[in-house]
């Protein structure tokens, strides 16, 4: 097997469970992209070539020990990233691109050390804007990032090297840092996944704060599949941030969402911009049947000035301390000028700062009651590096018209290419929504990115399925839930699971104390479960069991309709789950319920039925209907 290019956490996957492929090869293969682009301003600092090969060794001989089951164990077994270089990697130096703040921790990133125990190997540390102050990607001393296929236009920032990284095939997924748009911006400009989680969930204990109550970790991935396999690595409670949450996870949706889309979109003049979203608006709306509204989008702005124009500028200045004022001159001029920019605000501006807030949500939150996502472009316009030095300020905020209200509002978003623009540069949307909707996000732009994966070369080939997208580890109480009918996998009413944010865990059966019946005049056909006594035998019954968060069990209980109701189940491990019973009366013998327990499951029984709908039996005897009556005795529940 060659060695894929560029490297996706799926295709090297596949390289390492088929067997044909080595870290060791994908080390070397790694070395020699980076010697091959020319991109030195990327890097802040390498890994050395001996430590990489002996990290790649060292998963070899785990694989030869453990077989397949190291990928268990490592579910990123061999797979190249990088860092942003305000994230904390223990042993190497920590710069936020200035070399004079330097420090070098003794412990990873809560972040980092998950990824690492989780079998990735590190290839170093990337460039960007200083202190993660900026959205174009040219406020460093160790140089402006130059895009990937365009030397002469910003990557984007502040992530601007962690986008590029993974842009040029250097490694398969980076994290960045994103306060204001530096986990989106450079994802849209390199045509690449974005993923902006919830904030709190994902510690960012370890990081160099901008503003430290606004920053989170973001994925930089070549699809929407990788992004999500890395998420569900570091998306875990740390108790040692302050700022780490159990993010409550929503359902997926069972219907199409409803988009909301700007109502005064911007592009600065960018026609290439606005034709390469207005494409993209058209393919959605046509193959992905998805409608859209306009929304105001004044409280978004509104929300954005008080970022940069109020008092949250006084954050990026408490995260540098005295640090500001006694290296004033190893500071990026710009970075230093925004920064400074604190020293105009009172306490009192910032209560006032945070009362306006308040209020703006709240306008925010009705918006969002009136549609499911806020699709937005990732970026207005593309600017030149040489345009960007003789306008910094200006040009910079035009890059986060899109993205600055984002993190203030306490949104999810997800950045993804779509079209690329008529002058070949990668262009993308944006989907935003209320946190805890992450996997919504993700689910929608893996169809999106199908949509457009043969249109991109570097998409082409890797578009996610839906289904691909499995829910995150529960950070909150469940409860285990036994279905038997209509809630089964593929059947009419297994959505409501999955709206509820349940997850399947496994099929089993029940004791072989129950019997099963298929329910008279019920819409869409469900069954009926009744216990049975020593007097009258039943048989094991299929049932599968889902986890199903506390928060959302009692909402799915109150619609459950009669006669059908949630009891105590037992398994046959002989586990008691909570699960769905039937009043008696409804398979009593009056109740044209038919005793389908033969058949041992729904499915079993459905599949009879279709059977005999298609070819009627010749011999009565073989109607499943024929000769079974109700049982009776059902009072035993």
């Amino acid at each position: 097997m060659s060695i894929p290019r560029p490297f996706t956490v799926s295709s090297l996957f596949d390289g390492y469970a088929s067997g044909v492929l080595t870290p060791s090869q994908v080390v070397v293969s790694a070395l020699a992209r980076i010697d091959d682009i020319d991109r030195p301003e990327v890097w802040t600092l390498r890994v050395p070539g001996a430590d990489l090969m002996a990290r790649a060794r060292a998963l070899e001989v785990a694989y030869e020990e453990q077989g397949r089951a190291v990928f268990e164990r490592m579910p990123l077994f061999g797979v190249p990233f990088a860092v942003k270089d305000n994230i904390d990697v223990a042993g190497l130096p920590t710069t936020a691109a200035c070399p004079a703040f330097s420090t070098t921790p003794d412990v990873s990133a809560f972040a980092v050390q998950r990824l690492l125990d989780a079998g990735a190997i590190l290839i170093g540390k990337t460039n960007l804007d200083q202190f993660a102050t900026g959205l174009v990607g040219t406020r460093s001393p160790y140089g402006a990032v130059r895009h990937t296929a365009d030397p002469l236009r910003v990557s984007g920032g502040s992530s601007s090297g962690s986008a590029v990284a993974v842009a040029a095939g250097c490694v398969a997924f980076s994290l960045g840092t994103d306060t204001a748009g530096s986990g989106r911006v450079p994802a849209g400009f390199n045509g690449l996944v974005g993923l902006k989680p919830s904030l709190g969930l994902v510690s960012k204990r370890g990081v160099v704060p901008a503003c430290r109550s606004l920053d989170t970790i973001s994925v930089f991935a070549h699809d929407v599949g990788d992004a999500w396999r890395v998420l569900v690595e570091i998306a875990a409670f740390d108790p040692l941030d302050g700022y780490s949450r159990k993010v409550p996870m929503q359902g997926l949706w069972h219907a199409a969402p409803r988009i909301g889309v700007p109502d005064s979109l911007e592009f600065y003049g960018d026609a290439a911009a606005s034709e390469a979203f207005s494409a993209a608006l058209d393919t959605l709306s046509t193959h992905l049947s998805l409608s859209t509204q306009p929304v105001d989008f004044e409280p978004f702005k509104a929300v954005s000035a008080l970022l940069y124009d109020g008092p949250w500028v006084a954050e990026r200045r408490a995260a540098l301390g005295a640090f500001f004022d006694t290296h004033r001159d190893a500071i990026d001029p710009v970075v230093a000028k925004v920064i400074g920019q604190a020293d105009r605000f009172s306490a009192v501006d910032a209560f006032n700062g945070q009362y306006a807030l308040v209020d703006l949500k709240r306008r925010a939150e009705a918006l969002f009651d009136t549609f499911d996502v806020l699709i937005v472009p990732t970026a207005p316009t593309h600017p030149l590096i040489a345009d960007v030095a003789a306008n910094p300020v200006e040009l910079n905020s035009q890059l986060g018209y899109y993205t600055n209200f984002v993190n203030l509002l306490d949104l999810c978003a997800l950045a993804v290419p779509c079209r690329r623009r008529h002058d070949g540069l990668p262009a993308g949307v944006t989907l935003i929504a209320p946190s805890g909707a992450d996997r919504q996000l993700a689910e929608l732009a893996a169809r999106i990115e199908a949509l457009f994966a043969d249109a991109n070369s570097v998409a082409a080939g890797m578009s996610t399925s839906a289904s691909a997208i499995p829910p995150l580890p529960f950070q909150e109480p469940t409860v285990a839930l036994a279905v038997v009918g209509a809630h089964l996998r593929g059947q009419p009413l297994n959505w409501q699971l999955q709206q509820a944010g349940a997850r399947f865990v496994e099929a089993t059966t029940t004791t072989p104390d129950y019997r099963l019946y298929a329910l008279a005049n019920t819409q869409p056909p469900k069954p009926g479960l009744v216990r049975t006594d020593a007097a009258h035998p039943g048989a094991p019954i299929a049932v599968e069991v889902w986890q199903i968060p506390l928060r959302t069990f009692g909402p799915f209980v109150a619609d459950v309709p009669a006669p059908l109701g949630i009891g105590t189940l037992q398994l046959a491990s002989g586990r008691a789950v909570k699960g769905f019973i039937c009043e008696p009366s409804a398979v009593s013998d009056t109740s044209g319920a038919l005793d389908i327990t033969v058949f041992g499951g729904w499915l079993a029984w459905l599949d009879r039925a279709t059977a005999d709908r298609a070819e009627p039996p010749d011999n009565p005897h073989d109607n499943p209907r024929a000769g079974v009556q109700p049982n009776p005795q059902t009072n035993a529940l």
